[in-house]
This record gives C-alpha cells, sequence and structure tokens, in this order.
C-alpha cells in the first residue's frame, strides 16, 4: 500500500514537469543569453527579430502540432510553405488585386493538406511518413517547375507589412510596437487553442491521437479527422509563406529547406508526444521559444551555421528520446 502514494507522487511530478519545464528552459536560455550579451541580447531591435524570426517556425510547428496529436507526421510543411511563397508573390507581381494574392498561400497550403489527408484516408498509404515525405519531394519539384528556379522579387507593400511591419502598441513601453507576425501568432495560437478545447472535433482529435481504434468504436469519423488536421497543417504552412514572402519580399524556390525539423522539435520539446494524445499549443510555443533563443543565441556568439545544423539534428534526437522516457515514465506502475 505504501508503494501506492509514492507512484501518484511520481506521477504528479512527472506532469508538472511535462507541463512547466519547457518553460523552465526558456527561462534559463533567456538567463544565459542575457549574462553572455547583456547589451545585445535585451535589447529592442533583437527582441523584436526574434518573434519576427520564430514565426514561421511558431505557424509550421502548431500545423504539425494539431498532426502530431494523431499520432501522425508531416514532412511536407517545408515544401508546402516554398511552393505556397512561389505563388503568392507570382500572383502577386503579375499583378493581382493584394487580397486575393495574399489567398493564395493559405488556400494553395489547405489543398496540399488536403492531398496529403486523402493519401492517408483513400489511398490508405500505412503511414503518415510515407505520404508527406513523397509530397515533401514532389511540392518541391513542382515549386521549381512553376519558378524556373529563380526567385521572384517585389512584392506589394501590403503583403510586406504582414511580414515584417510593425503595430504602434504605447502601452509597451520602450518597445512602442509589436511585430504583425507577433499579431498572426497570437491569433492563430489562440484560436486553435480554442479549438482544441472547446470544439468537439477538436476533442475528437485527441481521442483519435489517444486510441483510433476506440475512437472508430466511439462513433468518431476518423478519415474526416485526419481529412481536417492535415488541411489545418497545409493552411498554416501557407500562412508561414505568406509572412516569408511579406518578410523577405520575394518568393524562393529553396525556402524551407529543412523547416520540418526545426517545427517537430519545437512541438516535442513543448511536451507533445508522437505516441499522440498529448500536449498543448502553449506548451508548443515554448518550445517555439526555445528553438529561436537557440538560434539567437548561436548567432550572437557568432556559432558557424554548420555547428547549428549540428545542434539542432541533436536536439530532434534528443527530444524524441525524451518523449520516449516520458512515455515509460507514465506508464510505470
Amino acid at each position: 500500500m505504501a508503494a501506492q502514494p509514492a507512484a501518484d507522487a511520481r506521477r504528479q511530478r512527472l506532469r508538472l514537469l511535462e507541463k512547466y519545464g519547457v518553460f523552465g528552459m526558456v527561462l534559463v536560455m533567456a538567463l544565459v543569453l542575457t549574462l553572455l550579451q547583456p547589451d545585445i541580447f535585451l535589447s529592442t531591435q533583437n527582441l523584436t527579430n526574434i518573434l519576427r524570426q520564430v514565426a514561421m517556425n511558431a505557424l509550421l510547428a502548431l500545423g504539425l502540432y494539431v498532426v502530431i496529436l494523431t499520432a501522425g507526421i508531416d514532412l511536407s510543411v517545408g515544401s508546402i510553405m516554398a511552393l505556397t511563397t512561389m505563388l503568392l508573390a507570382m500572383a502577386d507581381t503579375s499583378g493581382w488585386p493584394w487580397p486575393v494574392a495574399i489567398l493564395v498561400g493559405p488556400a494553395v497550403g489547405v489543398l496540399c493538406g488536403l492531398v496529403n489527408g486523402l493519401g492517408l484516408t483513400v489511398l490508405r498509404l500505412p503511414h503518415p511518413f510515407i505520404m508527406t515525405l513523397g509530397t515533401l519531394y514532389t511540392l518541391r519539384g513542382v515549386t521549381n517547375l512553376v519558378s524556373g528556379g529563380r526567385p521572384v522579387s517585389g512584392v506589394s507593400d501590403p503583403i510586406r507589412f504582414l511580414g515584417s511591419g510593425e503595430i504602434p502598441m504605447p502601452f509597451l513601453g520602450k518597445f512602442g510596437s509589436l511585430p504583425v507576425s507577433a499579431v498572426v501568432l497570437l491569433v492563430c495560437y489562440s484560436g486553435t487553442a480554442w479549438f482544441l478545447n472547446k470544439v468537439s472535433i477538436g476533442r475528437h482529435i485527441f481521442a483519435v491521437g489517444g486510441n483510433p481504434q476506440a475512437a472508430r468504436v466511439s462513433g468518431i469519423n476518423v478519415d474526416r479527422i485526419l481529412l481536417i488536421v492535415y488541411a489545418m497543417s497545409g493552411f498554416f504552412a501557407g500562412l508561414a509563406g505568406l509572412l516569408m514572402a511579406g518578410r523577405t519580399g520575394a518568393g524562393f524556390p529553396n525556402a524551407g529547406i529543412g523547416a520540418e525539423l526545426d517545427a517537430i522539435a519545437a512541438v516535442i520539446i513543448g511536451g507533445a508526444s508522437f505516441f499522440g494524445g498529448r500536449g498543448t499549443v502553449l506548451g508548443v510555443f515554448a518550445g517555439v521559444l526555445v528553438m529561436g533563443l537557440l538560434r539567437n543565441g548561436l548567432n550572437l556568439m557568432d556559432v558557424s551555421a554548420f555547428w547549428q545544423q549540428t545542434l539542432i539534428g541533436m536536439i530532434v534526437v534528443g527530444a524524441v528520446f525524451v518523449d520516449v522516457l516520458r512515455r515509460r515514465a507514465a506508464n510505470r506502475p
């Protein structure tokens, strides 16, 4: 009998670590960077740049999080972002009205996501890894075909405003303004949190990730849920493409190469599980901040980009290993 309270206490500590551990990591990283680069790290320009830099990864991670909740994966988000960036830039520079051009990215992203979903629900491919790996290469090839492998520059000011503009915020004191991309993130993250927790379809997403067979028996249309989550992933990747086109002022066919790794790492670091059914939107954003602070700190310390790639790869492996340990600890009697 004495073993039961000890087991309950261990599970409670594990839940607290899963829920708040990543926020402690963010605070520790911010403190270390403040001590190492006090004048640069805490400057208004650097903090604003961090928000802009993490915006695209944050949107990709949000879409991947919804997919991972179903124990799936979407390796194509970087290619979707590149394709939508190019098509949006081409539409905008060819004279389309900017309100219509802005819709190109998210709309194409949803279509690409639906292709992934249909591959799983209609073609019955054995695992999302296979389908999304195929679309990763296919969409990257399509991006190069439609662009001729050349960037398209000169997007209009309204699109530039979304990616690099700022909104005056007098109550922020010395900061004075907030990047538009940060406002987009706030709307997307709060909307997704509401959807997952308050709407029945959102709760069904958790159920499918927890136990798809039980979800089917309880009357949940699993195929429809998979179509929805992959369409959402594509939508957020398309929105990331819109912000990238606005930030760079152009569309680049090689945009987003390897972006899926950063996004996957952010989701897993944020407490979501590759086994599905677990995680929070707030935790995902904290994971995005960890990745953003890591890259920013390495850049401030003038660490080679090659070493940065090496560290990011190690973090992806480490994050998955931690997820496995969490699962083992949770299942231990």
